[in-house]
Parts: structure tokens; sequence; C-alpha cells
């Protein structure tokens, strides 16, 4: 009879120390961390890659993006603290901590924020640069 270990070793598993190799020289942030400590308003922190942005932006309330129209690519928008709302094409749409939004292209869109540093995160396909006015309430 040939006998096999009950559980043989698995290679792909382990706990998170484990699979800490799997990032190394990955960019990333602690985006609720950088929500709460900057004092910047707008832009707080950016990721600019070849074929990927991804932004996190922080208001207070009653500030915002306003009113544009992006032709160029699809926004995915992650509410990463506070709140505040999206509003495309005329409809408004809550966005908090943990809530997603993905706004296409070619719509009209703007953001208000209902809180004091609300922070959320837009990620999109690399593009060229649009800087939409930053409204100061």
């Amino acid at each position: 009879m040939n006998e096999q270990e009950p559980n043989p070793p698995n290679d792909e598993g382990g706990d998170a120390a484990c699979w800490a190799h799997l990032f190394e020289g990955l960019q990333g942030a602690d985006l609720t961390a950088v929500a709460a400590a900057t004092a910047v308003r707008g832009p707080a922190w950016t990721l600019t890659e070849a074929e990927l942005n991804a932004n996190l932006l922080v208001f207070d309330a009653g500030q915002g993006i306003d009113t544009h129209v992006n032709h160029s690519v699809d926004v995915l928008v992650v509410g990463i603290a506070g709140s505040g709302s999206v509003t495309v094409d005329g409809v408004g749409y809550p966005l908090s901590a943990g809530r997603t939004l993905l706004v296409p292209k070619g719509c009209e869109r703007s953001i208000l924020a209902a809180s004091d540093r609300f922070a959320y995160l837009t990620v999109h396909r690399a593009r060229g640069g649009l800087i939409p006015t930053v409204s100061r309430s």
C-alpha cells in the first residue's frame, strides 16, 4: 500500500505573509489613511501607469467637481470616506465608503461632497489629461 501525506503541500496557499512576494514592486496606498491625514482638497493621491490611471480626491462639504463631459473613457468611482453624490445625466447617486458607480464615457457628470473629508477614488483607462473645474463653495 502506498502511503501519501493526508494534505500534500500546496505552493499556492498560505497566509498573507506568504503571499507578500506576489506584490513586490507594485504600487499601492492605504487610501483611507491618506484621506484622513491629507490637508489637500482635490487630488490627494495619484497612480499613473501606461494603461491605467487612479486618483484619490478629497473634498469638504459643498466642494466637488463641476459638471463636465468626458468623451474619452468610462470611469469607475469608488467611495472611500465620508459621503457625497455623483450626478450623471441629471440623476443623483449617493456615494459613501464601499459604494461604487460606473460612469460611462459621454455622460454629463458632477460630484458634490455632503460631508467634510468626502473621499473617492476614480479609476479609468489611461488617456490624456482632463482637468475638470473644482467647485469651492
